[in-house]
C-alpha cells in the first residue's frame, strides 16, 4: 500500500509545494531584514505565520520512507505549519496502520492545516493539537515510534526531554534546520556520549535512533 501516490493527496501536495516555492524568496528576504529567528517567541510567531517554512518534495519523501522503513505507527510532529511534512507523515501513518499527532501554535496555520488534511483525505490519520507544544504534548502517555522536530528551534531540546520517556529502543528522532544557532544545545545534547541516542547529521537534518 502506498498512500503517497494517491491522486487526491498528490493534488494537495503539489499545490502546497508550489506555494512554498513562491514563498521561499520572500521568507529569505524577511528573515535577513528582521532576524526573525532572534525575536522573542511570541513576536516571531506572529511574523512567521505569514510563511510556509515547508520541507521540499525530496525531504518529504525521505520522511515518508523513514517512517515506512521503521514501521512507525505512533508518530509525533512539532511544527506542522501549513501541513506539508504532516501530509507525508500522515500518509505513512495510514500505510503503517498508525496515527500522527501534530502540533502548531499559529491559529491561521491550524485552520489551513485542517482544510489541507481534509482535502488530502488524511483527517482520520492525524490529530492536530493547537497551541504551545510543551503544553499540548505534556499529557502524552503513549509510546512514540517517530518524533519530528520542525518548529521553534529553542524548543527542540525541551520537547525531546519531555517526550524522551515515551521513546523506546529503536525509536527515530528527526530534527530539521539544526544548523540554526538556537538548535545548538539540542545538537550537543543528542551527540553527547551519555545521551542514549545514536545521532548522524545530514546537512541541516539530525537523525537519531534511541538505544
Amino acid at each position: 500500500m502506498n498512500t503517497l501516490d494517491d491522486p487526491q493527496l498528490q493534488t494537495v501536495l503539489q499545490r502546497l509545494h508550489a506555494a512554498a516555492a513562491d514563498d521561499a524568496a520572500r521568507w529569505a528576504a524577511r528573515r535577513e531584514q528582521q532576524a526573525i529567528g532572534q525575536l522573542p517567541q511570541d513576536e516571531g510567531l506572529v511574523r512567521m505565520g505569514e510563511f510556509y517554512l515547508a520541507v521540499s518534495p525530496d525531504e518529504g519523501r525521505l520522511l515518508y520512507l523513514l517512517a515506512r522503513a521503521t514501521r512507525a505507527r505512533r508518530m509525533v510532529e512539532f511544527g506542522a505549519s501549513y501541513g506539508v511534512s504532516t501530509l507525508y507523515l500522515g500518509a505513512a501513518a495510514r500505510d503503517n496502520g498508525g496515527h500522527l499527532v501534530t502540533t502548531e501554535a499559529h491559529p491561521d496555520k491550524c485552520r489551513a492545516l485542517r482544510a489541507n488534511l481534509a482535502q488530502a483525505g488524511l483527517a482520520d490519520c492525524v490529530t492536530l493539537r493547537e497551541g504551545d507544544a510543551l503544553q499540548t504534548l505534556a499529557d502524552r502517555t503513549e509510546p512514540v515510534d517517530l518524533l519530528l522536530l520542525d518548529g521553534w528551534k529553542s524548543l527542540y531540546l525541551p520537547l525531546l526531554q519531555l517526550l524522551r520517556p515515551r521513546l523506546g529502543e529503536g525509536a527515530l528522532v528527526l530534527a530539521d534546520n539544526v544548523d540554526h544557532a538556537a538548535a545548538q544545545d539540542y545538537v550537543a545534547a543528542v551527540r553527547a556520549p551519555d545521551s542514549g541516542l545514536l545521532t548522524h547529521l545530514m546537512g541541516d537534518l539530525s537523525v537519531s535512533v534511541c538505544l
